[in-house]
């Protein structure tokens, strides 16, 4: 089964990091999703429940990101997995990559950032 659902280039402010000034000050987060679900039930059916709605998916990872801070993007992305694959019973597997444009750290690149990959326990 190759079927996903993705959800890329969210953006939301939050204050996540491990120095002082990114829990004061803040900045943007881009969040990417995938989900790896049947989606065959859907294609046949036409029925929004028959698959994951990925609306409810983007609320649910808005709470997280804009929420409790979290000092490294590995535990954020942690409570977006968990989250996901608790809440979803279609969702198989979840891979959530996190970048942040703007950390506080000398050099030229466009983003850095992590990615974990979990499947529904």
């Amino acid at each position: 089964m190759n079927d996903i659902i993705f959800l890329n280039g969210m953006r939301f402010y939050g204050y996540h990091g491990a120095l002082p000034a990114e829990n004061e000050i803040g900045q943007i987060f881009i969040v990417d999703i995938t989900l790896k679900v049947d989606l065959h039930d859907a294609g046949q059916s036409d029925d929004v429940k028959d698959t994951v709605h990925y609306g409810e998916v983007f609320e649910d990872v808005k709470e997280i990101v804009e929420g409790e801070p979290s000092n490294l993007l590995e535990h954020l992305a942690e409570r977006i997995a968990k989250r996901i694959n608790s809440h979803y019973n279609r969702v198989m597997e979840t891979k959530v990559r996190i970048t942040k444009e703007n950390p506080p750290i000398p050099g030229h690149y466009d983003g850095v950032g992590i990615e974990i990959v979990r499947e529904r326990n």
